[in-house]
């Protein structure tokens, strides 16, 4: 397996990120976590043990119960510092899963899956973890995140030194998480695509936002030479001739995949095997296209 976070890293910048508690940078983990419960509260089933993975703030739990579809709440985080008053939480790293098999019906996992290195594992200790018929719903940043950002910082690296190093973290195609849901053993998976536009008044204010979000770069082949601020200059520079409104603000995009995903179950929905449709496509379709000409 590559090795391509630095997860005591990124622990440490999410808690600090945590600690500093700037409510305006939360405005992403909000989104996904309202829209988690909104698609909680559809499903026509109540779950006795959820477990809100990962989650920081602990919105994600909060809105979810506020759906009335729990029963009952774990968080699992990688400090014991996002335990809120009076709430118990497990700690475990961002590459475990602490849970004992077919023990859990609910796994919530907002905005946190990509920062693992071992992505398809991480989706097997989910799916192991939930009793038959168990649901997993995630929000995962996808490819397209902070495209104009890495497209600058890229630039402007190429253009002062004739180099390039990765300065924004990779970001999976939505098919590819379908495929790894698939992998991982989830029946009947969905998987689907929600893109954001957010404004800034410039560069330098979306990277106050990703540092308070803990989301600086995290990468274990990240450049360790000091950064300049003609750098930081000349990037901004770009950034505002090409990803900028009338009005002078630049646009940064957040793509969300969100997921589903069942563990087996017997009585779920199955699809049809191969050959055993009892009228042929074509048929359907030349039966169609005849009642369209009578009604026509």
């Amino acid at each position: 397996m590559d090795v391509i976070f630095d997860e005591k890293l990124i622990q440490a910048r999410r808690k600090k990120a945590y600690l500093a508690r700037d409510e305006k940078a939360g405005f992403l983990l909000e989104i996904a976590s309202q829209e988690l419960a909104d698609r909680l509260a559809v499903v026509e089933r109540h779950f006795d043990v959820a477990v809100e993975l990962h989650g920081g703030s602990g919105v994600t739990a909060t809105e979810a119960t506020a759906t009335g579809k729990i029963g009952s709440i774990r968080r699992i985080e990688t400090d014991e510092i996002y335990a809120r008053p009076g709430e118990q939480i497990e700690v475990a790293g961002l590459e475990e899963i602490p849970l004992e098999p077919a023990s859990v019906n609910l796994v919530l996992s907002p905005l946190a899956l990509h920062l693992v290195n071992d992505t398809p594992g991480a989706l097997i200790q989910i799916r192991r973890a939930l009793k038959p018929d168990g649901l997993l719903l995630a929000a995962i940043p996808g490819s397209g995140t902070l495209a104009e950002l890495r497209d600058v910082l890229l630039s402007a690296e190429a253009e002062l030194t004739g180099g390039a190093s990765p300065r924004v973290i990779p970001f999976a195609d939505v098919r590819d998480i379908g495929a790894l849901l698939q992998r991982a053993g989830f029946a009947l998976p969905v998987v689907d695509i929600e893109t954001y536009t957010v404004r800034y008044d410039s560069l330098f204010a979306l990277m106050r936002d990703l540092r308070a979000m803990g989301m600086a770069n995290p990468l274990v082949g990240r450049s360790r030479t000091p950064v300049t601020r003609a750098f930081f200059m000349r990037a901004a520079e770009l950034y505002a001739e090409r990803y900028s409104d009338p009005d002078g603000r630049i646009r940064a995009t957040f793509s969300i995949i969100y997921v589903s995903g069942w563990a087996p179950h017997e009585n779920q929905q199955k699809p049809l095997r191969p050959g055993s449709a009892k009228v042929r496509l074509a048929d359907a379709l030349r039966a169609a296209t005849e009642s369209d000409g009578k009604e026509n």
